[in-house]
């Protein structure tokens, strides 16, 4: 392959010798050249080479083709998916917030109604109370009184009665008993 490019290379320096050598006119050498190209261009597009490449190519690319077809279909039909579990968990959501908010106020009023319910029993239980402690000291001065009453009582019945006194009441009493107990037999 060395060989072949300095044997290119090497024919730009030779001088040119009789008939054999490069054309340096532009305009001259241009049809050549593009004839030259085009032909050999022509031969490869047009050869078994380049055609097998291209036809390649062209199934590739329509391969490429029908793959994104089916996976364009595929993502279409998972996005339908997608969009449908959207609304029906949007559904889902609205209905879990209505009946949230149902559920909120129905805990409400029942929280409401047991606070009524403790506080009127907690009303009920202090009257109760206040009755009881009334009723206790109404007790308590009552049984004062009725000490008070004794102790005079007895104050009194001792500065009245004397030895005497006593024992007639005792003996007019033990009279009356054996009286009841005649009648009764």
């Amino acid at each position: 392959m060395k060989n072949v490019t300095d044997s290119f290379v090497s024919l730009g320096h030779w001088p040119s010798v009789g008939s054999f050598g490069f054309n340096t006119d532009i305009l001259a050498t241009n049809p050549i050249n593009l004839s030259v190209v085009l032909g050999v261009l022509i031969f490869f597009l047009k050869g078994s080479v380049c055609g097998d490449l291209l036809d390649n190519r062209k199934q590739r690319i329509l391969n490429t083709i029908r793959n994104s077809e089916e996976l364009r279909g595929g993502a279409i039909e998972q996005l339908k998916k997608a969009r449908s579990r959207l609304r029906k968990v949007e559904t889902e959501a609205e209905q879990f917030r209505v009946n949230g908010y149902s559920e909120i106020e129905r805990e409400e009023l029942t929280l409401i109604n047991s606070t009524y319910k403790t506080l009127e029993q907690l009303e009920n239980y202090k009257n109760e109370m206040i009755q009881f402690e009334q009723q206790r000291a109404i007790n308590q001065v009552r049984q004062r009184v009725f000490q008070q009453a004794l102790r005079g009582a007895l104050g009194t019945l001792n500065s009245c009665l004397n030895n005497e006194l006593n024992l007639r009441t005792i003996s007019a009493n033990i009279g009356m008993l054996g009286t009841i107990k005649e009648i009764t037999d």
